[in-house]
């Protein structure tokens, strides 16, 4: 067998070097550099990818990734072909987060595998799911479910069977650190996702709503239209050279004030009339319903959950949320169609 870790090639030797002079020579002074890889458990580089490329891939191969394409963003069991999932959410906040870090000079790497790593955590049925495990664990354990906790403890432990990823520190930071309910990423690199997780999902779930016909574009509030374009590329246009120019400016990652205030003026918006509006009101009870009865299912008897479920040796209530929240949408569904409609017998 073929040992490169042993007998590395001409162009694996030098590749580690190679890319720290080319960071050294092209990235900021501000950006996070790829070496020295900073993983819990120590392993050899590999010799042709950097730390945070080598955490990339691991993102991408690992089966919680493969299950975002049937998690929702936002509407549940949309009709249609060209709504949003939780996946192409990840790959849009990704695409236009590597173009922010490019063009700040900070680290593509780290900011890429951040924003695939963001919402590996994520509970089927979206932010209405969401809401539903974290009442249940509140109610029945005295602890919550927040999505972008679980995202780290996806990468943590429950990924490779419990070993978990080994991912570098500040990839692990930025997921953590992506929700505006924690404290902010140490790097500029994660902030970078954090603010575009937020144009992203605003501009690409109006698309939806309108496409859905919860929205027509009349509807839009025309003070943030004024400032920041009247489709979504033109918004997201704006946003980005919003904010590529205010951090240059400020040697930080933030948005300039108008933007700003137009963006958090779209979020009020989409709040009172799509993600609280009266079709999400009418989903919310049958998922609370649907994700209530399996939480109460396993919860009841834990040797229900396939193969043990989550991580060994972890209590009860959280091998539950584990195995609910790595659920897709359309398992969710089946399983409680399961539990809950009498099997067809033959007369």
């Amino acid at each position: 067998m073929m040992d490169v870790a042993a007998a590395p090639g001409h162009v694996a030797s030098a590749f580690a070097a190679r890319q720290q002079a080319w960071e050294d020579e092209h990235l900021s002074d501000l950006a996070a550099r790829s070496y020295p890889a900073r993983r819990r458990d120590f392993e050899t580089d590999c010799g042709l990818r950097t730390p945070l490329q080598r955490d990339r891939d691991r993102i991408v191969h690992s089966k919680a990734f493969r299950r975002l394409k049937h998690k929702t963003q936002v509407f549940v069991s949309p009709e249609g072909d060209h709504y949003r999932t939780r996946l192409t959410h990840t790959l849009e906040v990704t695409q236009v987060s590597r173009t922010v870090a490019r063009a700040l000079g900070l680290n593509e790497d780290l900011t890429e595998a951040i924003g695939l790593g963001h919402d590996l955590g994520h509970s089927p049925f979206g932010h209405l799911g969401e809401a539903v495990l974290d009442a249940c664990m509140r109610e029945r354990f005295g602890d919550g479910f927040r999505h972008n906790e679980h995202s780290l403890r996806v990468v943590d432990v429950l990924e490779k069977d419990g070993r978990g990823l080994n991912l570098n520190d500040d990839v692990r930071d930025g997921i953590l650190s992506h929700s505006w309910r924690a404290t902010p990423p140490r790097t500029l690199e994660g902030m970078i996702v954090r603010i575009v997780d937020r144009v992203a999902y605003l501009n690409h779930d109006i698309d939806d709503a309108i496409r859905a016909g919860v929205l027509r574009e009349a509807d839009l509030p025309h003070e943030a239209i004024s400032v920041l374009g009247d489709t979504g590329s033109h918004r997201i246009d704006a946003l980005v050279h919003d904010l590529v120019e205010s951090s240059d400016a400020a040697q930080r990652i933030v948005q300039g004030p108008a933007a700003a205030q137009a963006m958090e003026t779209l979020r009020d918006f989409m709040f009172a009339n799509v993600y609280l509006g009266e079709r999400q009101n009418a989903e919310q009870s049958k998922i609370d319903r649907l994700l209530r009865t399996l939480f109460d299912h396993y919860v009841s008897d834990p040797t229900n959950i396939p193969d043990g479920g989550g991580a060994p040796g972890t209590d009860p209530g959280q091998r539950v949320v584990d195995y609910l929240a790595g659920m897709t949408d359309r398992y969710a569904v089946r399983i409680f169609e399961d539990l809950t409609i009498p099997d067809s017998f033959a007369l």
